[in-house]
């Protein structure tokens, strides 16, 4: 580190978030030195340590002393206008596709992405009615348009996966475009549900002012292939496209592309995933448990959040996509079927805390499917069309409480929810595998011995959480990115089973768009 630069982490209360003259008397009890000799000081880096007593923030800072100054590196996207190129088709504009759209603006090459959805504003319309009147439309809905599935279940930024790619250009490439700073700094960013959109937006005004092009209400039908080559592809069951580079990035919940694939003998695989329920609290309830608190938390701190993992008979039972302040929503892509997500506003400040909670699969489990690729899948399936049959349809989820859901009753009534369409008191084990339904159990009272008050009949377990990742991978190789068998098809993403989440969708994006443009010929 360069001379008279430091690094500094000190941990504040609360009360203190805010103020510069603790943090300054801090620091330079940290670093040895006098409080006048700091000449400048930035956060870097916050988090929250509530493991014993009273929470208190960790805060990272770089320091200045002396005549030292503390540089601020640019980002700069570093893009070129491509209207005049050669282009390369994306298939899905989530996360991985958006993201590769930006990478192959950088490398020269046009993109022109596939999207079976509606733009931003035009899909809220059908999740308006989705809520509201438990219509599903199967090409427009929580899965499907601009963004992806992303776009309105939280944007969570947070990602395990720091080896496939590089975060920090993810993060300043989402502030670029308008999300807060705070997202470079917070250990477990998120943007929240009612900004992502215009910031999805943004990035789409920016691909097509540089030449890329958008389709949106537009299906991926049909490949062509000749000698292990791509050579195009069908559009709309009509539209023959001319092409030798395609990025396939569908995401998770695309089973007709997973049909067309095994239909057109293009190698698929079954994948394991996880399954389970989605668990709703009062948001009071988790912050008194997180926070060792009585009465409301501290106002500067934020909503609290949980994670939690158990083995259960060698399976894992753990949280997953938990959100706090936040709302469960209707993600089902077909009318007949349940399937139940997690989102957050931006301020969080719903009243309840909701979390996946989920049991992980094995390919044994899919057997009654048979040794189809698309086991899994239907397996899926199978269990979301099993939820709505017995919520009575219109998109009401069959529901618990938490501690009859345990004992194995069907509750008499069910709390207040932030599920819109509606919950029904239901036995639960009539819808998920007993295995599921057994682990899940057991994995509450472990729950409920470790969060002391967390295993409560104030609480509701609504199912099914099952999209929690793709059912199916598409393989690649390993050093070229492309389908093995196929040359130019570039499996990416969630749904070809190389992400889980925006951030690592981001970067397989941008793995992708490289990859392609290593062997793109103009």
């Amino acid at each position: 580190m360069e001379q008279g630069i430091h690094e500094a982490s000190i941990k504040v209360f609360p009360k203190d978030l805010h103020n510069a003259d603790v943090h300054r008397k801090k620091i330079a009890r940290k670093i040895g030195k006098h409080p006048k000799a700091i000449s400048a000081f930035e956060l870097v880096r916050r988090s929250i340590d509530a493991r014993k007593g009273e929470p208190q923030y960790v805060l990272r800072f770089r320091v200045a002393t002396q005549d030292a100054q503390l540089s601020h590196p640019t980002f700069d996207l570093d893009l070129q206008n491509v209207s005049d190129k050669k282009p390369a088709y994306i298939i899905g504009f989530g996360p991985a596709g958006m993201f590769a759209a930006i990478k192959l603006i950088q490398r020269g090459i046009k993109p022109i992405v596939i999207e079976r959805g509606k733009a931003v504003r035009d899909r809220r319309r059908d999740l308006a009615q989705l809520t509201k009147e438990g219509k599903v439309n199967p090409e427009s809905n929580y899965c499907f348009g601009e963004g992806g599935a992303g776009t309105f279940s939280d944007g969570k930024l947070y990602t395990r996966s720091t080896k496939r790619g590089n975060t920090l250009e993810v993060l300043n490439t989402l502030v670029h475009f308008g999300a807060t700073e705070e997202i470079l700094i917070e250990t477990h960013p998120h943007i929240g549900t009612n900004k992502l959109p215009k910031i999805i937006e943004a990035m789409r005004e920016q691909i097509i002012a540089c030449g890329g092009e958008v389709r949106f209400d537009t299906k991926l039908t049909d490949f062509f292939v000749d000698r292990g080559e791509l050579t195009g592809i069908e559009l709309n069951g009509s539209e023959r496209i001319d092409t030798k580079h395609v990025i396939l990035a569908t995401g998770h919940s695309a089973r007709d592309i997973f049909r067309l694939l095994d239909a057109r003998g293009i190698e698929i695989e079954a994948k394991p995933y996880a399954l389970g329920v989605r668990i709703e609290h009062p948001q009071p309830l988790i912050d008194s448990i997180q926070y060792h608190c009585e009465g409301p938390r501290d106002e500067n701190l934020p909503a609290a959040s949980y994670s939690i993992v158990h083995q259960v008979a060698d399976r894992g039972v753990y949280s997953f996509c938990m959100c706090p302040g936040g709302i469960i929503c209707p993600a089902a892509t077909e009318d007949d079927e349940i399937v139940v997500n997690g989102w957050s506003p931006s301020k969080r400040n719903s009243p309840f805390a909701n979390s996946g909670m989920v049991v992980e699969l094995e390919l044994k489990d899919f057997a009654q499917f048979g040794d189809s690729p698309l086991a899994g899948m239907e397996f899926q399936r199978a269990i979301e069309q099993q939820a709505y049959q017995i919520g009575g349809g219109l998109q009401k989820a069959p529901a618990a409480r938490m501690m009859d859901f345990v004992q194995g009753k069907v509750s008499n009534n069910l709390p207040d929810c932030s599920y819109l369409p509606g919950i029904v008191p239901v036995d639960l084990g009539e819808v998920l595998p007993s295995f599921v339904r057994e682990r899940l159990q057991h994995g509450f009272r472990q729950m409920g011995r470790r969060m002391k008050g967390y295993l409560t009949n104030d609480a509701v377990v609504v199912g099914v959480e099952s999209r929690t990742s793709s059912p199916v991978r598409i393989p690649r190789s390993r050093e070229t990115l492309t389908h093995p068998a196929i040359e130019g098809l570039y499996p990416c993403g969630e749904g070809a089973g190389y992400a889980g989440g925006i951030m690592s969708a981001a970067m397989d994006g941008y793995r992708c768009a490289e990859a392609l443009a290593l062997v793109f010929k103009d």
